[in-house]
């Protein structure tokens, strides 16, 4: 015991003595912190001077790990245990765990004693619940950071979905919206993974409400969502909740057509969405203008979502961004409607590495200048308008969204969404913390900045028709 409480004290002191210390000339720091971690790490392996034995029983089975520990380890570590050790009878120490905490529960009390872990992505949920469980702090901030910063990692069967429902299980706000964020910036490729059938009622009714998700078209949100009613086979009243979140306006009268027909989940809960079908065709037969004369275009049913599909908009991918303006020309169709089905739009976007922000802009442009002045001390810009104007942009208003890719873990994932009516300059934070210079900057792709620009015409009500 003497071993071990001298080993701790020199433990603690240096961990005190660290943070910035002045030091005269001549004096010099000496650091063996590691070969410290060493001999705590063989203290544990070798048991030496253990004085209580834990008995890790794995609940509903007779499995019991046997683990040799050092009592004022464990009390410096966590008040859980200075507790039970205090009331225990023996030298033997009983913790009932579940399979899958037990699993890694050694890697845990390692911990305790090291103060460091290697963690895999399946063993993210069972180390946080130990950790809390035994009020372990540091630990499971870590883990929480460790699971916000590996969304976009690789796994066989998935692991957003799960880390979301345990979030939302336990409370913790933050890492749920961060996997409720990756998921509705990144559904496109969720929809495709084995991780889209194991989404719950809750996930996916929240989800739905969502006008940010990230997707090739609704169509492609409809076709999964079918998928997921066939596998998961939910009440009726579920089915029918989520069928309802469905943007019918957003998918053509072609497609609706054929999924009257030919869907098999539409056949079945026809009844419960038929109203949707029926205005989101009168929808696609009238102008809006006229529309929005008798409806509220408002709600959600006239809400685009961020389609990445050709007709929406168009990605750009912008090589050395610091160097100088860049622009470009792309069309989109004029809105979603069949009305306006054969209607085009050209829209113009400039891109600029260096905007002078507008709070700081001189009020007294130079003579002739049409845009705003640029400085080295500016930030990245945006600027998307319409080559020319029409009639039929009237009671329509364009909201555009510039989506940045970054790849992370090795996989190129949806970094940022911005929205915006004509310039970044209105979202205020565009690319804020990107450094840009930076060859290696996680907001670039091989040196070039990832974009993909959407337009979205957003309807009004214009008059409101007497009853």
């Amino acid at each position: 015991m003497v071993y071990v409480a001298n080993l701790c004290v020199a433990l603690c002191v240096g961990a005190a003595l660290k943070p910035d210390v002045v030091l005269e000339n001549s004096a010099t720091t000496l650091n063996h912190s590691m070969a410290l971690v060493q001999r705590m790490e063989a203290l544990l392996t070798q048991g030496n001077g253990s004085d209580v034995i834990l008995r890790v029983q794995t609940l509903n089975t007779d499995e019991v790990k046997i683990i040799q520990v050092h009592s004022l380890v464990l009390t410096l570590q966590s008040d859980v245990f200075d507790e039970l050790l205090q009331t225990r009878n023996s030298t033997a120490m009983i913790l009932r765990e579940t399979p899958d905490c037990a699993a890694v529960f050694d890697k845990f009390i390692r911990y305790l004693y090291c103060g460091d872990i290697t963690v895999r992505l399946n063993q993210a949920i069972p180390l946080h619940k130990l950790a809390s469980k035994y009020h372990v702090w540091d630990l499971q901030q870590g883990l929480t950071q460790y699971m916000t910063q590996h969304l976009s990692s690789d796994s066989p069967t998935g692991h957003v979905v799960s880390w979301y429902q345990y979030a939302t299980q336990i409370g913790d706000v933050t890492l749920q919206n961060s996997c409720l964020q990756y998921l509705s910036w990144n559904l496109s490729s969720v929809l495709q993974s084995a991780e889209w059938s194991s989404v719950s009622e809750e996930l996916l009714l929240t989800l739905l409400q969502r006008s940010d998700l990230v997707l090739q078209s609704e169509l492609e949100l409809y076709e999964a969502l079918e998928a997921w009613i066939s596998q998961n086979q939910p009440s009726g009243e579920t089915a029918e909740s989520v069928l309802k979140a469905i943007r019918y306006a957003m998918i053509s009268p072609q497609h609706l057509f054929h999924l009257q027909k030919k869907s098999s989940v539409m056949l079945k809960y026809y009844e419960s969405v038929r109203d949707l079908l029926f205005l989101a065709f009168q929808f696609h037969a009238a102008s809006p203008v006229q529309l929005a004369k008798y409806f509220d275009v408002n709600c959600s049913l006239f809400t685009p979502r961020n389609y990445l599909s050709p007709a929406w908009g168009s990605p750009w991918v912008i090589n050395n961004p610091t160097r100088d303006d860049r622009s470009f020309s792309f069309q989109t169709q004029l809105g979603p409607s069949g009305y306006d089905a054969s209607k085009r739009v050209t829209w113009n976007a400039l891109f600029s590495p260096r905007w002078l922000p507008l709070s700081v802009r001189s009020p007294y442009p130079e003579q002739g200048s049409l845009q705003p002045t640029r400085t080295d001390g500016g930030r990245p810009r945006i600027i998307v308008t319409p080559a020319t104007s029409s009639p039929d942009f009237a009671g329509v208003s364009f909201q555009k969204t510039v989506i940045v890719s970054a790849r992370k873990q090795g996989k190129v994932v949806v970094r940022h969404v911005y929205n915006f009516h004509q310039s970044t300059e209105e979202a205020g934070d565009f690319l804020l913390e990107a450094d840009l210079q930076r060859r290696a900057s996680e907001y670039l792709i091989d040196s070039s900045l990832y974009l993909h620009i959407i337009v979205k015409p957003l309807y009004h009500s214009l008059i409101v028709a007497k009853k």
